[in-house]
């Protein structure tokens, strides 16, 4: 973390602002290619819904990952920023079956997980190659909201259903050449990801012309010094041990694929505010800063821990605060929280901030989006203009004029 840096940015940019340092996102996708090395054949495919700047996309790109898409919106970025069409994967969730036959045009890799969609698309696209997102009934995930494969989740196709799947596959009507399993978030429990990853490569073993397994994502990243950290080298032994028992079994050899979106952006950003008043009430101190819930939702909507500096003020004695914006309800970035001494006009940078920040901003209260920033070899680069007042009327009809 380069403090100089991230002020240098505030103090050109005016905050609140969101800033990446590209290296982090190099460094992190370097870390998965050391622990993934044993692995024979896999591709990294980077979940474009946690930061879709194209800026970021094509810097990704470079590196030699691919894409997972969505949506429609995040294909057609993708394919914006230079991405290969047979290298992006998407995988919608109850959307309507135009859009999947619109994806299939733009020739990318459709990922199905429910028996409707998938028996529409055997009917309109018969014998067509297609994958399938399994949904494996295990509860894995930091908290209830990341965590989707669990039996009660919307993603993801019952194992109850596998049967129906395998006699669609084996009279043509589709050919399934992939399956697809993504359990949660932030797991930390190699024991949750070796259930699904027996229970895939299992499945897979059921299906003629089976070609890859996405593994989806789910690798947890550390929030602050000594929190705990998905293992990767156990992870790729897990993955290892069970693709030598599919090849034994059937022969056949597969492309395995990885889905990190919070892995490789998350520690590579930071989101920076101003304070503008210190308010004491009621035993807590509150330094209310000039954002809230609208820029950077992910503190309110899933409780989570994002390490807050005071760039202003790095070194000094620790007290206790409760960080909170501007919003016209609850918005609590930290609560009671130990921070170097903080005062009016101090800058606050909030850390791990790269991954589903921006991209779930809002304009609530009518407030306006920050501009994006990136560190790219050490100088600092705009890639989004902030939001103007006429941003906020563009697209709205003013039937009384």
């Amino acid at each position: 973390m380069n403090i100089k840096k991230l002020k240098d940015a505030a103090y050109i940019f005016g905050t609140p602002l969101y800033v990446y340092d590209l290296s982090t996102i190099e460094s992190q996708y370097k870390k998965l290619q050391n622990a993934f090395k044993s692995l024979d054949n896999y591709k990294v495919h980077f979940a474009s819904k946690s930061l879709s700047n194209i800026s970021i996309l094509k810097f990704i790109k470079n590196l030699g990952l691919g894409l997972d898409a969505v949506s429609l919106e995040e294909i057609k970025t993708g394919i914006k920023c230079g991405f290969n069409k047979h290298e992006i994967l998407y995988t919608p969730n109850g959307v309507n079956f135009s859009e999947i036959l619109e994806a299939k045009s733009l020739g990318v890799k459709i990922n199905l997980d429910s028996i409707e969609s998938i028996k529409e698309f055997s009917n309109q696209c018969p014998n067509q190659s297609i994958s399938i997102r399994i949904n494996p009934g295990i509860y894995a995930g930091g908290n209830d909201n990341i965590s989707v494969g669990h039996s009660n989740s919307k993603f993801g196709i019952p194992e109850e259903f596998i049967k129906d799947l395998i006699i669609l596959d084996e009279e043509d009507k589709i050919k399934v050449t992939g399956l697809h399993i993504h359990t949660g978030s932030d797991i930390i429990k190699n024991n949750q990801f070796d259930e699904g990853v027996k229970k895939i490569f299992s499945i897979a073993t059921k299906f003629k012309r089976i070609e890859s397994i996405d593994l989806g994502g789910g690798i947890k990243i550390p929030y602050f010094t000594g929190d705990t950290e998905t293992n990767l080298k156990d992870y790729a032994s897990i993955i290892e041990k069970e693709y030598k028992k599919f090849k034994n079994k059937t022969g056949k050899e597969l492309k395995l694929i990885f889905e990190p979106g919070k892995f490789l952006v998350s520690d590579s950003g930071y989101f920076i505010t101003k304070v503008n008043y210190i308010k004491k009430a009621n035993n807590n101190c509150f330094a209310q800063v000039n954002s809230g819930f609208n820029h950077f939702i992910r503190p309110t909507l899933y409780k989570s821990y994002h390490e807050v500096i005071n760039l202003s003020n790095p070194n000094d004695q620790q007290e206790e605060y409760t960080i909170v914006g501007y919003i016209c309800e609850k918005d609590t970035f930290a609560e009671k929280r130990k921070v170097s001494r903080i005062s009016k006009d101090d800058i606050l940078c909030f850390k791990n901030a790269g991954a589903y920040g921006y991209n779930m901003s809002s304009n609530y209260n009518s407030r306006l989006k920050p501009a994006e920033v990136c560190i790219h070899n050490n100088e600092l680069k705009k890639i989004r203009e902030e939001e103007k007042l006429e941003d906020l009327f563009k697209n709205q009809i003013d039937i009384f004029q």
